[in-house]
C-alpha cells in the first residue's frame, strides 16, 4: 500500500477509534531471563516465563543442524493433493509432487531434520504424513495416520502431537516412527487445531475453531486443564464496502466466533488469537486464563506471526468471513506492535487477495503466505507491504519457508524456539 494511502487509511481508523482499540498496558520486556521450570499452576509457569520466548529466531541463530538444507518455500494444495516447492530467490516454482489427500499444512519436526506434510483426507479421517528431506526437497513414504490436520512438538521433542480435528483428540507419536504413545479427548474443543506453548512446556493452549473458545493443556499431567470461551465484540468489519472493509462496519450478530491461530507474548505472559469471525485478536492473560483485550484487525483474522526481532506480530487477514469457496474477499495483513499492543501498519494485497498461511523469512525480510482463495503464494516485503505473488495449486494452505533460526520446532508452519 502506498505511504500516502496509509495515512489516508491510518486517519480514518483513529478517527474511527479503530487503531489500538482494546489495547492495555505496554508489555515489560525483561532485561534477564528467568529460570523456566515446572510449575503446579498456570500463574506460577507465567511467573517464572523467560523473557523473551521469540530471542532464538533471530536471523543470526541459524543451527548448524539446518546448514545443507534447501533454501526453499513449501506449498500444500488441499484440493490439488500436492505441494508446490519454490525457490525464494527466483520466485519460480521448481518443483511439484503429489502426496496424500487434503495436504493442509506442511510442518518442520522439533529436530530440523524433516518436513512433514499433514495430509487429513477431511471425510474419512484416514490421513497420512509424507516425510520431506530438506536437503533434497524430495518426499518419502507416506505414514498412515488418524486426521492429521496440524501438527505440534511438545517442548522436550518427545512427542509429536498429531491434531486430529475431527476426532476431537490429540494423538501424541513418536516423533520418528509416528507411533501413537497416547492420547488427549478435548470433547468441549470442536474444530481443535492451531496452538502454541507456555514459555516453561508445561502448558500447550489450542483453539477450538466451531466452539468459539481455546481449551488448555497440561503436558506433565497428560489432560485437559480448563476451556475459555471467548467474548465477541460488539461490531466487526463489513464485507460490503466496495472501497476499503477497514473503513466500514456491522453489527456483530456471531454469538460465538472462529478462532483460529494463536501466539504466545514474547514475555510469555499472553496469548493473541486469531478470529475469523470477530475480525480481529483476542487478548488471554496466561496466569488467569481470562480474556483481557480485543485488537480490531480486518475481515477474517487468520494467522499469526512473530517477526524476526520479536518485536511485532503479522495477521493475516483472509478478507472474508467464509470458510470454503472461491470467494474473493480483500485481504490484507495488520502489523501489531507487542509491547503497546497496538496496529502499526496495515497492507492491503492488490486486487483483494486471501492471504492465509505461512510463514517469515529466515532473514526477516518477507512474510510469505498462502493466498487460499486465489490459487497463489504472496511474498510480502515487511518493510513497505509490497506484494509479489507466484502461481500454484488449487487451494494453497499451511505453507513453510525453510530453514528458519531457532534451536528446535514446535511444529504447525515453523513455530520456532
Amino acid at each position: 500500500m502506498k505511504t500516502a494511502n496509509n495515512r489516508i487509511v491510518f486517519a480514518a481508523l483513529a478517527a474511527a477509534g479503530l487503531i489500538g482499540a482494546g489495547s492495555l498496558l505496554a508489555v515489560g520486556y525483561s532485561q534477564t531471563a528467568q529460570a523456566a521450570q515446572a510449575a503446579p499452576t498456570a500463574a506460577a509457569a507465567a511467573a517464572t516465563a523467560p523473557a523473551n520466548v521469540y530471542a532464538g529466531i533471530g536471523p543470526a541463530n541459524m543451527s548448524p543442524a539446518v546448514r545443507d538444507q534447501l533454501t526453499r518455500v513449501y506449498v500444500p494444495n488441499l484440493r490439488s493433493n500436492d505441494v508446490y516447492v519454490i525457490d525464494p530467490e527466483t520466485l519460480k516454482v521448481v518443483d511439484k509432487f503429489k502426496v496424500g489427500v487434503g495436504p493442509q499444512h506442511v510442518v518442520p519436526a522439533w529436530d530440523l531434520q524433516t518436513l512433514w506434510v499433514a495430509n487429513n483426507a477431511e471425510r474419512t479421517n484416514k490421513g497420512s504424513l509424507t516425510p520431506i528431506d530438506p536437503r533434497t526437497g524430495k518426499p518419502g513414504p507416506q505414514v498412515p495416520v488418524d486426521d492429521p490436520y496440524n501438527m505440534y512438538f511438545s517442548p522436550d521433542g518427545k512427542s509429536a502431537i498429531v491434531v486430529a480435528e475431527a476426532l476431537h483428540r490429540l494423538d501424541f507419536r513418536d516423533p520418528k516412527t509416528m507411533q501413537v504413545q497416547y492420547a488427549i479427548d478435548v470433547p468441549q474443543c470442536g474444530g481443535i487445531n492451531h496452538a502454541d506453548f507456555s514459555p516453561d512446556g508445561r502448558y500447550a493452549m489450542f483453539t477450538c475453531e466451531f466452539d468459539g473458545a481455546v481449551a488448555r493443556i497440561d503436558l506433565k499431567e497428560r489432560k485437559v486443564d480448563g476451556y475459555l470461551k471467548l467474548s465477541m465484540p460488539a461490531t466487526r468489519f463489513s464485507e460490503k464496502d466496495p472501497i476499503d472493509q477497514l473503513l466500514a462496519s456491522e453489527v456483530c450478530s456471531k454469538k460465538k466466533g472462529m478462532p483460529q491461530d494463536i501466539r504466545v507474548s514474547p514475555d510469555g505472559k499472553r496469548y493473541y488469537i486469531a478470529d475469523m469471525d470477530a475480525d480481529g485478536v483476542h487478548i488471554v492473560d496466561a496466569a488467569t486464563f481470562t480474556k483481557v483485550g480485543f485488537i480490531p484487525t480486518g475481515v477474517g483474522a487468520h494467522g499469526l506471526y512473530p517477526s524476526r526481532d520479536g518485536t511485532k506480530l503479522y495477521v493475516a487477514n483472509r478478507g472474508t468471513h467464509a470458510i470454503h469457496g472461491k470467494r474473493k474477499g480483500k485481504g490484507r495483513v495488520t502489523v501489531i506492535d507487542f509491547a503497546s499492543e497496538k496496529v502499526v501498519a496495515q497492507w492491503a494485497i492488490p486486487g483483494g487477495g486471501s492471504p492465509d498461511m505461512g510463514n517469515v523469512s529466515a532473514d526477516g525480510k518477507y512474510l510469505w503466505l498462502s493466498g487460499r482463495f486465489d490459487d497463489v503464494v504472496y511474498r510480502i516485503d515487511t518493510g513497505n507491504g509490497d506484494v509479489k505473488q507466484i502461481k500454484v495449486g488449487q487451494e494453497p494452505h499451511g505453507l513453510t519457508v525453510w530453514p528458519q533460526p531457532g534451536r528446535y520446532s514446535l511444529g504447525h508452519t515453523g513455530n520456532m524456539r
